[in-house]
């Protein structure tokens, strides 16, 4: 299930690597932010590509949420119709949530990974709506680049899997019917149809970053 394109004018680009070019001192700033905390991952979890899902994914639902709200309340400020860009943005997070419990179903995080989650959700949601509330156009663009940089981590888990070194194993059924998978889908399929969806969600907070420099 992929999230809808902003507008209907976003071109789907596919799980390829493509890459924005950052333009704008902000969209420099947001790489290197993002690079930053891709290192971070990295070192953490190295090849644990189960675990760094299920880490992540509770991360990953913020921005939508956060996005969704302060949109929400700046239609109402302004008394104009922003709906379709919420909705998307709502969807976004829950789409991304739905990541969460597929693998969190798989696999069960260690008790200092729970703590961490903690500490960096909290940390990450009041960022995050500072950021967005200075600069939405900054913010969209940061998680496009968190998006670039998920699908090159789901590429590499999928290598994992092909390579025999992650077990091809059974998936919940609420995933199956969620990403409308076959009944003989198993890890490699929710983790190509996961892959399908970040790349959504890059098309859309890149296309929101460019359509926030212009409103």
């Amino acid at each position: 299930m992929n999230t809808p394109t902003p507008d209907g004018v976003a071109a789907f680009l596919g799980t390829q690597p493509v890459h924005h070019t950052p333009e704008a001192l902000g969209d420099r700033l947001a790489l290197a932010l993002c690079k930053g905390m891709r290192l971070a991952a990295d070192l953490f979890f190295s090849h644990r590509y189960l675990h760094r899902a299920v880490v992540l994914e509770t991360v990953a639902a913020v921005p939508g949420l956060v996005g969704a709200v302060l949109q929400h309340l700046r239609s109402l400020r302004l008394m104009r119709d922003r709906a379709d860009r919420v909705k998307t943005l709502m969807d976004e997070s829950e789409n991304e949530r739905m990541h969460l419990m597929a693998f969190v179903a798989l696999c069960q995080p260690t008790l200092f990974e729970r703590l961490l989650v903690l500490l960096v959700q909290g940390i990450f949601f009041n960022a995050f709506f500072l950021l967005y509330l200075v600069s939405p156009a900054v913010a969209h663009r940061l998680v496009g680049y968190f998006e670039e940089e998920a699908i090159v981590s789901y590429t590499r888990f999928l290598e994992e899997i092909d390579g025999g070194r992650i077990p091809n194993m059974e998936i919940p059924e609420f995933a199956r019917a969620y990403w409308q998978l076959g009944d003989e889908a198993r890890l490699r399929e929710l983790v190509v149809a996961v892959r399908e969806d970040e790349a959504s969600h890059r098309d859309v907070n890149h296309r929101y970053a460019a359509l926030e420099r212009i409103a």
